[in-house]
């Protein structure tokens, strides 16, 4: 039997048992759940609301939620097992997007304790209740900063990755070696995907973007590290949404090829796979200001600044196992990407 890669195929799949967002008042999984809520999905909701960056915007961001009748959401920190444990409890989710997580390489730098809480007991707490309910897939939002030290790109799933440059990295590695143990003892299917600097409207506060646009409209400089010798695969947020739902519509399964002989990183005997979801095309830094400057009708004042610790000089995503696996690349030109993005944000912030 044929498996079916289109979006219809993954929304009928995930109608049939109520899903779980984790950071359903951040970026990435307000998306999702507004997505699937859109198509007629039941929704689980789970957020702390923390203070990492303007809780304002996440309000805001929920508060379009609410106005769905299929969506319940709960007040609570996925570091709390017993909160979690409840969640799980009351809406027995039959597929969980785990999207929350302590986000940012810089701020690892100066806070790493919220990273040990919530990317390393958080996603405990979470695959351990996924374990418990019988959920019929995990996926959980990785990053592109797993690759660390890597030189050598496009960054495949099958190339290893076993040299984080940041304790925000390597908290991401450490999930995917977890969910590797759970869904090989347990059968658990587990997918994780690795983002590659997600963008777009209603997007993080503290990303370059962002940023960006920020400084430039209140004629203020933008720092621009590396002295701008900065490459990024940039990739739009409904790009994402699209390959988090076919890729949760479609559970992990064991790869009859693999072999421990000659062991794929990102394959497995057990029901568990990896994915890049990025734009598949590098762009400079200098560039994509550029573009910010033609949609903004104004020019930056740039501040140039040498590379900061536990970043890299440019990241590439090659998503050859997520086209065969779900039929998707994403697709969307930057330019065209910051133009939405843009505009959603003089509309939101009216400047």
């Amino acid at each position: 039997m044929s498996i079916r890669h289109d979006t219809s195929f993954a929304m009928e799949t995930l109608r049939q048992a109520p899903v779980l967002v984790t950071g359903a008042a951040g970026f990435i999984g307000f998306h999702l759940a507004r997505r699937l809520l859109e198509a007629g999905c039941r929704v689980i909701g789970f957020d702390n609301l923390n203070s990492y960056y303007d809780v304002a915007l996440k309000e805001a961001r929920l508060a379009r939620l609410r106005q769905f009748p299929a969506f319940d959401f709960t007040r609570g920190d996925i570091a709390d097992g017993e909160a979690v444990r409840l969640s799980f409890d009351a809406h027995r989710p039959g597929f969980v997007a785990h999207l929350a997580a302590q986000a940012g390489v810089r701020h690892s730098l100066k806070a790493p304790q919220d990273y040990v809480s919530a990317n390393l007991v958080g996603f405990f707490n979470i695959i351990e209740n996924s374990r418990a309910f019988n959920v019929r897939h995990l996926v959980y939002a990785s990053s592109s900063s797993v690759y660390g030290a890597n030189a050598r790109q496009p960054w495949s799933v099958s190339d290893g990755a076993d040299h984080p440059l940041s304790l925000y990295a390597a908290t991401k590695k450490s999930n995917e070696l977890v969910a590797h143990a759970y869904s090989h003892l347990h059968k658990l299917p587990t997918t994780g995907l690795r983002f590659f600097t997600v963008y777009g409207p209603w997007g993080r506060p503290d990303m370059a973007l962002f940023l960006f646009i920020r400084a430039i409209l209140a004629g203020e400089p933008i720092d621009v590290y590396n002295h701008g010798r900065m490459k990024r695969d940039f990739t739009y947020i409904d790009d994402i949404v699209e390959g988090v739902a076919r890729t949760l519509a479609q559970p992990a399964t064991p790869d009859p090829a693999w072999s421990g002989e000659a062991p794929d990183p990102g394959s497995s005997a057990a029901p568990w796979r990896i994915y890049n979801i990025g734009n598949n095309e590098p762009v400079a830094l200098l560039d994509m200001i550029a573009m910010l400057e033609r949609a903004l009708g104004r020019e930056a004042k740039k501040n140039f600044l040498p590379m900061q610790p536990g970043d890299v000089p440019s990241t590439f995503a090659d998503i050859d196992a997520l086209e065969q696996a779900v039929g998707f690349r994403p697709a969307t030109p930057l330019d065209e990407g910051i133009g939405r993005f843009v505009a959603w944000y003089r509309d939101y912030y009216q400047v």
